[in-house]
């Protein structure tokens, strides 16, 4: 028996504020409910049928009279609502204190000390949205070739450049110096590369970012690759765990990108986890503010889900989730502290109500569960049982 679990995070996609929003000022969001409003209803029909709209109400998402998959809501456990807090909780890794954050910009010597080490000044050092400060400092990068240093609510250490003034590679390599510099009491959760072209007044951000992550300590993907099985990640996955409990990485461009190649995955034969991440509704139109570009990126992936049910075997294991919301109606550009949907599907799956679960790392259990791994002194609870 071939058992094969695909796990599709949807960036951002929350389903409204956790009971402990007013810790991170995020009281009254709700990313799906705001998107759906602002455009008069989602035409989602084929995430309606699995059961989404009985998970929370959506304009335009009425709740499935029988729904095919088992559905509920998980509410974070950890310290946090960034990307790496999320996926790595998903995988059974709960941080009970949050990665260090940047309001005020970096420390003054942090910063000199990143430039001693890539030979030259930097620009900006401090919270700002990605498009909105390379349109700020752009001219000055281009002017001067100093890279634009910024960061935001979450932890991480962002470095924007213009492709033609610094060089991908040469870029890579300034990231991967400030991940060597970032540790102890500064080991943020990412270092990002933001590349983008362009000409002032018309920057545009390119696909070639790059993540690099803290090395997470053991988790539920290295379990699976301990016991003989493939674990492919799809999108940024990799750069999310710095490449460990990864057997196979596929970059992607965007969302299209993204389930094309996880279609191409399920034509193959394999055993074990195709992981996922499908990142423009948070990095587009979550972070942009931009509701209709949002529900028409979900509509956009409900249009090809139906691509992706067709191709499951009898054995398959859909799971489909978020790693924390990014509502693109609530004030102020970052993530958004809410509960995240859980919908899942498969031949094997009794379509029941899963509730409200109390973390994200029940999802790790749960493919831990199906495909015969323990990993009890991990977090999280498998949900399997319920759904037999």
């Amino acid at each position: 028996m071939s058992r094969r679990v695909i796990l599709i995070v949807l960036d951002s996609v929350g389903v409204g504020e956790t009971p402990d929003s007013h810790l991170f000022c995020d009281q009254g969001c709700n990313t799906l409910k705001h998107t759906a409003e602002a455009v008069g209803g989602l035409n989602v029909p084929s995430l309606q049928k699995l059961g989404l709209g009985n998970i929370a109400g959506i304009s335009g998402v009425p709740p499935a009279s029988e729904p095919k998959a088992a559905y509920g809501k998980m509410q974070e456990k950890s310290a946090g609502k960034d990307t790496t807090t999320g996926h790595w909780e998903i995988m059974g890794l709960v941080m009970e204190r949050p990665f260090p954050t940047y309001p005020q910009g970096f420390p003054r010597e942090l910063i000199e000390e990143f430039e001693r080490r890539i030979g030259r000044k930097t620009l900006g050092n401090k919270p700002a949205s990605g498009t909105v400060i390379i349109e700020e400092l752009g001219r000055e990068h281009m002017e001067t070739g100093y890279p634009i240093v910024y960061t935001s609510a979450d932890s991480v250490f962002q470095i924007a450049a213009h492709e033609e003034v610094i060089p991908l590679e040469q870029l890579y390599q300034m990231c991967k110096t400030a991940r060597e510099l970032l540790t102890g009491e500064h080991a943020v959760g990412r270092v990002i590369a933001r590349p983008f072209i362009g000409e002032p007044g018309s920057f545009k951000r390119t696909a070639n970012r790059h993540d690099y992550s803290l090395e997470p300590p053991d988790n539920i993907l290295d379990h699976l690759v301990a016991h003989g099985f493939e674990v492919i990640g799809v999108g940024k996955i990799a750069d999310i765990f710095a490449g460990k409990g990864i057997t196979q990485t596929l970059p992607t461009t965007g969302n299209q990108d993204g389930v094309d190649k996880l279609l191409a995955v399920l034509d193959q034969d394999f055993t074990g986890l195709v992981f996922a991440n499908l990142v423009d509704f948070d990095m587009l139109y979550g972070h942009r503010n931009d509701p209709q570009g949002y529900a028409r990126a979900l509509e956009e992936f409900d249009a090809r889900l139906r691509e992706i049910l067709s191709k499951l075997r009898e054995e398959d294991l859909l799971i489909i989730t978020a790693d924390h919301g990014c509502d693109p109606c609530h004030p102020g550009t970052d993530h958004t502290r809410e509960y995240v949907p859980l919908l899942v599907y498969g031949a094997v799956i009794k379509p029941v109500d899963l509730g409200v679960r109390s973390t994200f790392a029940d999802v790790g259990q749960s493919v831990a569960d199906y495909l015969g791994v323990p990993a009890s002194h991990l977090a999280g609870k498998s949900f399997l049982p319920e759904t037999r």
